[in-house]
């Protein structure tokens, strides 16, 4: 499994369809050095998303707090469930010197919390997806608003595919260092 999966996929179908905006407002890459290549008058360039997300801070960043928030969901389910058996243990040892009616309700009310006990890994995974969802949509946002601004200020490309989308693609069309480089000095900017 790749260290970036929970992003890749929707990178991968992002960048993959995205076509160059023409005369957007713009952000001059003085370092630009990817070659024009043009295809049949089209202007083509790609982009490895792999190395992209393996290398963005940005995506970086955010795959970090995605671990941890699942990491504290995780923590968080585990005290629930502990908190639950130790109860259940104690009612065990104890039930027998409780009256009728508070062994009743006792039971009544270790049942309900071991119903929530079932559906409650449902609930944590829903949010952990939930945040995953979001996670990504900033990631994606983030990366086609600068290509966008990238190609509308330098190469002015026609079309702009991703590696992974394509059988074979001429390796001067790669232009992934600018992007990355042009992304993560934004990032770096935006932290100040």
């Amino acid at each position: 499994m790749k260290k970036h999966t929970f992003i890749y996929a929707a990178a991968a179908l992002l960048l993959m369809g995205m076509t160059a905006c023409n005369n957007n407002s713009s952000k001059q890459n003085p370092d630009a050095t990817a070659p024009v290549v043009t295809e049949g008058g089209l202007k083509v360039a790609y982009i490895d998303t792999d190395t992209l997300l393996a290398r963005y801070q940005y995506a970086i960043d955010l795959e970090q707090q995605l671990k941890d928030y699942t990491e504290q969901q995780r923590r968080y389910g585990q005290q629930q469930v502990d908190a639950f058996q130790k109860d259940y243990n104690n009612y065990l040892q104890t039930g027998s010197t409780m009256t009728l009616t508070q062994q009743q309700a006792k039971e009544a009310e270790l049942k309900q919390r071991a119903e929530k006990m079932q559906t409650l890994e449902q609930e944590l995974m829903a949010k952990i997806a939930e945040k995953q969802a979001a996670e990504t949509a900033k990631i994606m946002n983030a990366i086609y608003a600068f290509v966008r601004e990238y190609n509308a200020a330098n190469q002015q490309f026609d079309i702009i595919y991703t590696k992974q989308a394509t059988l074979y693609i001429n390796p001067a069309m790669d232009i992934t260092d600018e992007i990355v480089n042009g992304l993560n000095e934004e990032y770096k900017n935006l932290k100040k």
